[in-house]
């Protein structure tokens, strides 16, 4: 990073931009065990589906990273649903997924102090989804947004696959096995988290209503930023995404310099003098939000720097060299630890291990409750 950039990014206060965890920090493993009990857990992940950008990052990782200390947290990457839109390339499946996990590491995620590890490499994700499966009522699925609105994007029916009408289940099933307290959504998932919700309700007053201890926890929602929410850089009104045909609608986490800068060049501006966070200019809200995002300015300092800016011609290379100067050591992080893969391998198994061992007691807990016979079972009824 050059040095004119680094006084750019660090004219506002709070932490410096594109900080990420020091690989070489402290042992917390034991503390974090030990606190763990007295934390409540959070679960949370993302699809590994081409690369993470900037509204998987605002949105979700970064705060991941700045809550690390606060929860006991679970981050998966949810292999299991990517595959819910139709086949993907054998091949991109297994490098997104890698990709993905080395993504969260690079962002800061400390595996001291959290689990990383993929969703189908715990098989009772896939095990407690059919067992909800069978207490979830086919009518609170068809009233899934998400459902419909894909559904209906299709122009082949015959593409729509059962796994994305039941992929809620599987949400739940992800966020119910761990026994999680909070989970981290945004406003479109708040649907997602009610059906989960209702589906641990439902399951305990049908097997474990005169029970003290039920086998499914309640989670509630752990709210986002309010500027958590990036929108596509060709229209303010939209999601960023990585379905997106479009990729110069979005900034991906391991974009070039070059191509951040070819993307910010041509992204959808208005044509209205002067900027200013005015609800009627989503496009400036969206852009001035990523600036206050990737610099570390509050809103206030952002102001007074626009204050005296006509268009956005001035503006956008101020942009471009805040997402650059915030993005550059995560990318030199990044190609550090793919360079290690052992030591990306051996952090997705230690993940999986301490995952498994949460993930099979509530198995058993919830198989018990249903009774279903165990392996080993000592104790029979009388035949």
């Amino acid at each position: 990073m050059t040095a004119p950039r680094r006084r750019a990014l660090m004219m506002c206060g709070g932490p410096a931009a594109g900080a990420v965890a020091d690989p070489a920090a402290p042992d917390l493993k034991s503390e974090a065990a030990s606190e763990s009990a007295v934390k409540k857990r959070v679960l949370s992940g993302v699809q590994p589906t081409g690369v993470l950008h900037l509204g998987n990052y605002l949105g979700a990782v970064r705060q991941w990273v700045a809550n690390q200390d606060l929860y006991d947290n679970y981050f998966c990457v949810v292999d299991l649903h990517a595959i819910t839109n139709g086949p993907i390339s054998p091949k991109e499946l297994t490098k997104d997924t890698y990709r993905t996990a080395a993504l969260y590491l690079a962002s800061g995620i400390d595996p001291k102090r959290s689990r990383i590890f993929v969703q189908s490499h715990v098989s009772a994700h896939s095990e407690l989804m059919w067992l909800l499966n069978c207490a979830t009522p086919m009518g609170w699925l068809e009233k899934m947004i998400q459902y419909k609105e894909k559904s209906q994007r299709s122009e082949n029916q015959e593409s729509v696959s059962v796994g994305l009408f039941d992929y809620p289940v599987l949400m739940a099933a992800d966020i119910l096995l761990y026994q999680t307290q909070l989970v981290p959504v945004g406003e479109d998932q708040r649907q997602h988290l009610e059906l989960t919700r209702d589906i641990a309700r439902r399951f305990n007053d049908q097997y474990a209503k005169n029970k003290q201890r039920k086998p499914l926890v309640e989670p509630e929602a752990l709210i986002q930023k309010s500027n958590a929410r990036v929108m596509s850089l060709q229209d303010g009104t939209s999601k960023m995404s990585k379905s997106a045909e479009n990729d110069m609608s979005r900034i991906n986490l391991l974009d070039p310099p070059d191509v951040i800068a070819r993307k910010v060049k041509r992204c959808k501006t208005d044509s209205i003098k002067g900027l200013s966070y005015d609800a009627s200019r989503p496009e400036a809200i969206n852009l001035l939000g990523i600036y206050e995002a990737m610099s570390g300015c509050t809103r206030e300092e952002v102001e007074a720097e626009i204050a005296t800016m006509e268009g956005w011609g001035t503006f956008k290379p101020k942009l471009t060299e805040a997402l650059i100067g915030h993005l550059e050591p995560l990318q030199k992080r990044y190609g550090e630890i793919v360079g290690e893969t052992e030591y990306l391998t051996q952090v997705l198994k230690e993940g999986q291990e301490a995952a498994d061992e949460v993930a099979s007691r509530t198995l058993v807990d919830v198989k018990r409750a249903m009774g279903f016979t165990l392996p080993g079972d000592k104790k029979l009824p009388k035949l």
